[in-house]
């Protein structure tokens, strides 16, 4: 037997005692998944158990707390993280009813960082904001709206999705209602333009001018579903009511009947108040100063309960970490997932995080990201990364082919600009990628509304997500070499060259104004 042969038979007895290790690691992180899943209790103790998690509330340190508890009982190290500072507000009771012409109780709540109605309330006929010839017009009514609340939201025409009008309507049903509803639209947009105020500050004009309250409706163009952000006002509650309560309310004030509610909506400013980002680590052996990283954001708008945005990104980089501290416990690398604060006001707490550790970024392996719902991860892009196509593709090969049997690709793709935690990373040159999921009618249904609830989460398909970024992260973790940072030109939609995007810092200090 020549020296080469040995040598040959050697390298391929090596490569096949690496192959068979990796496949193990893979059988136990698909075992520990589907036998021993954790996901439930995660989403009940993170949503049903603490709730939203709106910047600077009481919600979000109790999630920041319970997460660093829950990695701390599985033997992982957690610590949270301050980054910033916020303007603290508690949310409590809405309760909205006309009280005339008849009685109803009416759906609706105050939107986040509204200012409190007095205890027990407030009674006030219900007007809506006129068209006005112009600004000078808008002025000379004002006053009028002392000790009433003014509606200042577009009126829907119909409650119906347009699914359930291509449904069932007919073509020129269709056709008519899509007309009426662009009409409207635009002009109750020149009848806002017409106050010569914007969004922000026109609730303002109406509390300083001794409104009693103002009255929104935001509909997510969705059964049942509305958007509900912040407040703009500073001394009176801001509401916002279901399409089937503004809508009530619109045609009897539109008609004369003079509606009446009682509003009482409470909340409590509490400070400003610090903000962290929770990070956990399972610490490497070999190369303990380079990283692979886990990324979600842990903060949500408080409407609903914000189960797919992000609680089921959080509980999934929660259950990966669960998963690869029992099955894969001394890491090559360092494995670090971080779940960010404040993502909905401008990813401040990754662009945080970002700024604080100049020392790490260029020693961070591969970042995952994910944030859109609650589907099977079903997109995934290079963000521009010249060579990501042959790391990527080799580990994703390692990944059950029913699980990535609908996974589309894109590379080396372009550089993420906006949207996500992963677009931090990104502009600072870090192989970060967002992992894109099925969307169950994210954007309309559950995207920052009302309805963003535990019974939305589909388990199935965050378990599959499990797996998939499970595997990726090991396989990042076992390469030999760092991966190519390589970037390409971007281009823009009509194929121009453009420009990498560039880092962007947090605000530290928000919600003061």
């Amino acid at each position: 037997m020549n020296k080469i042969y040995r040598y040959g038979l050697g390298l391929l007895l090596l490569v096949s005692v690496k192959v068979q290790a990796q496949n193990q690691v893979i059988d136990a992180i698909i075992k520990e998944a589907t036998e021993n899943s954790k996901l439930e209790v995660l989403a009940h103790e993170i949503m049903d158990g603490v709730g939203p998690r709106l910047v600077g509330s009481p919600q979000m340190q109790k999630a920041h707390d319970l997460a660093v508890s829950t990695y701390q009982s599985w033997g992982i190290p957690a610590r949270n993280e301050k980054w910033g500072e916020w303007r603290g507000w508690e949310r409590g009771i809405t309760h909205i009813d006309m009280i005339a012409p008849w009685t109803r109780s009416l759906a609706g709540t105050q939107l986040a960082w509204s200012p409190s109605s007095p205890q027990g309330g407030a009674k006030g006929e219900v007007v809506i904001l006129p068209d006005f010839a112009d600004s000078v017009a808008f002025q000379k009514w004002l006053p009028s709206v002392k000790g009433k609340y003014v509606m200042i939201s577009v009126p829907q025409i119909t409650g119906r999705p347009d699914y359930n009008w291509d449904e069932h309507g007919t073509p020129e049903s269709i056709e008519r209602i899509r007309a009426e509803r662009t009409k409207i639209n635009e002009s109750w947009n020149k009848r806002l333009a017409a106050t010569g105020k914007n969004r922000a500050q026109l609730p303002i004009a109406l509390e300083n001018a001794g409104a009693l309250g103002i009255i929104t409706s935001y509909w997510s163009n969705a059964f049942g579903a509305n958007k509900i952000f912040s407040a703009s006002t500073k001394k009176v509650p801001t509401v916002d009511i279901s399409l089937e309560d503004y809508g009530l309310l619109y045609r009897l004030a539109e008609s004369g009947k003079k509606p009446q509610i009682n509003l009482n909506a409470q909340s409590k400013e509490t400070g400003v108040q610090p903000t962290y980002n929770t990070i956990a680590e399972i610490k490497g052996t070999e190369k303990p100063d380079e990283y692979v990283m886990l990324s979600a954001h842990f903060d949500s708008w408080d409407g609903g309960t914000g189960a797919t945005d992000n609680g089921t990104g959080t509980i999934l980089m929660m259950e990966v970490m669960r998963i690869l501290k029992a099955v894969y416990p001394n890491p090559k690398r360092t494995i670090l997932v971080g779940h960010w604060g404040s993502e909905e006001q401008g990813l401040n707490g990754s662009r945080g995080f970002v700024e604080d550790h100049p020392e790490m970024i260029d020693k961070i392996q591969a970042l995952f990201n994910q944030d859109n719902g609650t589907g099977r991860i079903v997109n995934i892009s290079g963000q521009g990364y010249v060579h990501s196509y042959d790391y990527l593709g080799r580990w994703l090969s390692k990944v059950p082919r029913d699980i990535t049997r609908e996974l589309k690709t894109e590379f080396p793709g372009n550089p993420g600009a906006g949207g996500t935690d992963h677009v931090s990373f990104v502009a600072a040159g870090v192989p970060a990628f967002n992992l894109g999921a099925l969307p169950w009618n994210y954007f309309n249904y559950t995207w920052h509304t009302n309805l963003d609830t535990y019974d939305k989460i589909v388990f199935e398909d965050v378990r599959n997500n499990a797996i998939l970024t499970a595997i990726l992260v090991y396989m990042a973790c076992e390469e030999s070499e760092m991966v190519s940072r390589e970037q390409r030109i971007p281009v823009n939609q009509r194929g121009e060259p453009t420009e990498w995007p560039g880092k962007r810092s947090p605000t530290r200090k928000g919600g003061m104004n």
